[in-house]
């Protein structure tokens, strides 16, 4: 069924917004506004915006060609942008099996018009779900998913929107209780680590938009708690298995990582 509710473009979105902070044309003038004023107060997040990008190319392409992962679950997905997931994972693995979760109109307007499967064997689509309900997202992705095969998780940079780190917890547990043995979980959230970073979400609450509540870099780790963590565990995002650690490049302010199931 079409989605009915109206998209309010005269309220900042955080995808739309995001999608301006990465060049991208889907967007209204209060986003381009909101999206100005985060610059002025703290003008890396274009930077994070596309180390962000750059770390779900890097997890799908890990969990799809090294990890032999061919499920995923993209809850928040976001509007598309480039290197989307079921692009990066059906590149590496072309029977890979991808179900988006989102429950914004416009985002849902454009998965349709956009996230279509990149080869025969693969199957891309989405389902109209809020991820503060992961038992609605469990039980409609068993109409594509087989839930006896491991399955990857994903939220990237969605769980700042829960209002309490105990409802990103009761979220993530129950997903991750609903999925088989061998299943990953892999997000990212902003951390608090950058006052000025959080000065900017505190702003952007202001606006009208959907409040965005950084953690810090050990309430972010504690998500995985009971999963076997993928080297090198939870780190900065542009940290996450490049060498910028090495080369003694600032980290991001946003903490991510990738766990197993055992």
């Amino acid at each position: 069924m079409a989605d009915k509710r109206p998209i309010r473009t005269d309220v900042p979105h955080s995808a739309r917004i995001w999608n301006y902070w990465l060049g991208g044309r889907d967007y209204y003038e209060a986003d381009r506004l909101a999206g100005e004023a985060g610059v002025a107060g703290y003008p890396e997040i274009k930077t994070l915006a596309m180390q962000s990008r750059q770390f779900l190319i890097r997890v799908v392409r890990y969990l799809a060609a090294e990890a032999g992962v061919r499920q995923f679950l993209d809850i928040g997905t976001g509007l598309p942008t480039m290197q989307n997931t079921h692009e990066v994972a059906q590149s590496a693995a072309p029977d890979s099996r991808i179900v988006y979760v989102d429950n914004d109109p416009l985002v849902l307007a454009h998965a349709r018009a956009l996230l279509v499967n990149t080869t025969d064997e693969g199957v891309t689509t989405y389902l109209e779900a809020d991820f503060n309900d992961p038992e609605m997202i469990l039980a409609d992705a068993r109409h594509v998913l087989n839930f006896s095969k491991p399955i990857a998780v994903m939220y990237i940079g969605v769980l700042g929107h829960a209002r309490s780190y105990d409802q990103v917890r009761r979220v993530v547990n129950t997903m991750m209780d609903g999925v088989p043995s061998g299943s990953y979980l892999a997000l990212y959230d902003g951390a608090t680590d950058d006052k000025a970073y959080v000065r900017m979400c505190e702003n952007y609450a202001k606006t009208g938009g959907a409040p965005y509540f950084p953690r810090s870099s050990a309430e972010i780790t504690g998500i995985f708690d009971g999963l076997d963590l993928v080297e090198p565990g939870v780190v900065p995002i542009n940290h996450w298995r490049t060498d910028d650690a090495a080369q003694g490049v600032r980290g991001a302010s946003a903490w991510g990582g990738v766990g197993r199931k055992p």
